[in-house]
Formats: C-alpha cells, structure tokens, sequence
C-alpha cells in the first residue's frame, strides 16, 4: 500500500505557520509514513525549511487577497500527478478550497469557513469555546473525522524550527560582525498588524541601555517596514545596538535569533519564531488577546494588563486623550520588563 500524501494549504502570516507546526508533528505521530507537503507563500518556505516533518514547501504564486479562479484551478491540476490523499485548509477563505479540488484531492479537510461545501468535502465543526487558540484548531483538523479532537492540552506539542547556525556565523559575517561571545538579547519592535501591537520605541531602548549595560550585546529584528523603529531605538541607545532592521531575509532572521538568549517582542510573528527556537520569550500584548495566540513555550512570559479594554484587536487605538491612548502599552513600564530578563542569572 502506497504512502498517504498530505498536502497543506498553509497560513499567509508568519506566527501562524510557525503554530501550525504543532499540527504538523501531530500529524507525523499519528501517521509516520505520511508524506507532507505545504502549500503557501513564498515568504513563509524559510519556515518551513526548518520544520524537518515536512517533505516539501511548495511556494504559491497567487498574491495576497486576490480570487485569481482560473489560477488556481491551473496550479491545481499541475498537483494532481503528486497523488495527494487528504489536503488540509488551515485557511477559511472560499479562494483557498479551489486549488485541492482542482488537484483531484479525494479527501479535502478543513473547517466550513466561507461557505466551502462542496469544495471540501471532510468539513469540521469549528467550536470557539472549546478550541480557544489558533493552534488548537490547526491540530483539530489532524484527527480522524470520527475522532474527538484534543482541546486545550498538554499533547499539544509546541512548535520547534531547527535553526541552521553555520547560516547565523556566515549572516554575521556578510554584515561585518563576529560571533558573540557575551550573551545576546534580542528585540523585535515592529508589529506588521498596527500601532496598537507595539511598545513604544523608547521603552525598548530603556531595556536595551539596562543590557549593554550588563555587558550584554543588543541586536535589532525587523523587516524594511520596521527600519524607522530600529533606527530609532539604535539611536537612543547611542548606535550601540546590531540594527538588523530590513538588513536580513526571514531564513537569516531565524538562524540569527538562535544565537539570543532572551527575546523580548511585541506579538508578531517572530515572537513565535523565538518561542519555537526555544528562546526565553518576553511577549509584550496589546490590542490582542494572549488567550489566543500565546507563545508556545512553557517558560514564556506574558506581559499583559488586561484592561477593560483589552482586547480591542483594532490596528490603532481607538481611545484618545494622554491617559488613555495605547494605555494597555504604555502602562507597561520598561522596569516590569527588565525584572523579567535577570541580567546577572
């Protein structure tokens, strides 16, 4: 009997194909035979490079928010020689059930989300209250249609990426540094979703003054987008932080955070990437909700008031007024934060 063949329809954002990582060790126990490959963005196949469950990253050309119907019918039937068994949509959207129809997929599993009967064919209720987190409902769909799904518990592996350290050592090289032989702490201000996920700049450059004043080395993650937070925090710190803002591709970001040993970050998708290095994590929470997507380490630690007006999930608060604009950040003072690193452990 040939091998089942599993292709995933992957998420789009960074924290969440690193959370459906923990679907794809499930899915590995479960069936250790089983082939799996992941269908997704092209930005996220440097993730999925560090996911050794994963036979192939198979990179979709299609961009973000477009139908594009008759694209993906054609990118479908060019799969269907792979003999795919099951396909797994961890995505709702209408668009993304075409493609595993088009391939010939015989089992087609996902939850109903944008009205798909008939697109899928092996659909799952999705219950909110019992599967709370984004990574209960990607390992939901690893079960057997007649199995009750796990909710909620400690058989939910945590996602790990294996980080490549030659690519860190050669990384550093290319941007003129050496390895570091102190420790490092990493910060990772930006926040792609809006204002209201991120900590102020000047809160960051507190805590980083207080590391390399330990002696400890401060390096600076983002993408392009986050250079004029990076650059501003170097500045306060008197250009004595690695800005690695726009400077690195995600794979190097990765292979580079490996060599951290604390983390500290907004909730954004290399808050998960750390988490998934096994990084002490430091998550700083905002307009989102902790309860949703945590960081999967058990050693995390949340930084979170919890306002009664948290979570609002709006990209910009939307109160006004000194006391009460980004409230659920500012309130978060850089000290609280600091405690939490233990510079002399």
């Amino acid at each position: 009997m040939s091998a089942e063949k599993i292709l995933i329809l992957g998420p789009s954002w960074v924290g969440d194909m690193v959370l459906a990582h923990s679907l794809f060790q499930t899915l590995k126990t479960q069936r250790p035979n089983a082939i799996i490959d992941v269908a997704a963005p092209a930005w996220t196949l440097p993730l999925i490079a560090r996911m050794p469950e994963i036979n192939r990253g198979i990179a979709l050309p299609f961009k973000h928010g477009q139908l594009a119907l008759l694209d993906r019918v054609k990118f479908g039937l060019s799969l269907k020689e792979q003999g795919y068994t099951q396909s797994i949509t961890l995505v709702n959207s209408l668009k993304s059930a075409i493609l595993p129809l088009a391939a010939g997929i015989p089992q087609r599993t996902g939850f109903l989300g944008e009205c798909r009967y008939g697109l899928l064919n092996d659909i799952r209720p999705l219950d909110k209250a019992k599967l709370p987190r984004t990574v209960d409902r990607f390992v939901a769909l690893s079960a057997d249609k007649n199995q009750a799904p796990m909710e909620n518990n400690a058989s939910i592996p945590n996602p790990r990426l294996i980080a490549d350290h030659n690519n860190a050592l050669q990384a550093l090289s290319k941007l003129g540094q050496n390895a570091p032989t102190t420790k490092v702490l990493g910060l990772c201000p930006g926040a792609e979703y809006g204002e209201a996920k991120r900590w102020p700049a000047e809160y960051y450059a507190e805590v980083a003054n207080a590391a390399l004043s330990h002696g400890w080395q401060v390096w600076l993650f983002g993408s392009d987008k986050d250079l004029p937070v990076t650059q501003e925090i170097n500045q306060l710190t008197s250009n004595r932080c690695l800005d690695l803002g726009g400077k690195t591709k995600l794979g190097d970001a990765i292979d580079l955070m490996s060599l951290c040993d604390t983390v500290i970050s907004n909730d954004s998708g290399l808050m998960h990437v750390a988490a998934a290095l096994d990084k002490k994590v430091i998550a700083i929470y905002g307009s989102s909700d902790p309860h949703h997507t945590p960081p999967m380490h058990p050693e995390a630690v949340v930084a979170y008031l919890g306002l009664s007006c948290s979570p609002c999930f709006k990209r910009v608060c939307p109160l006004t007024g000194p006391d009460a604009h980004l409230a659920c950040l500012k309130r978060l003072t850089p000290p609280s934060i600091i405690q939490d690193i233990k510079f002399l452990a």
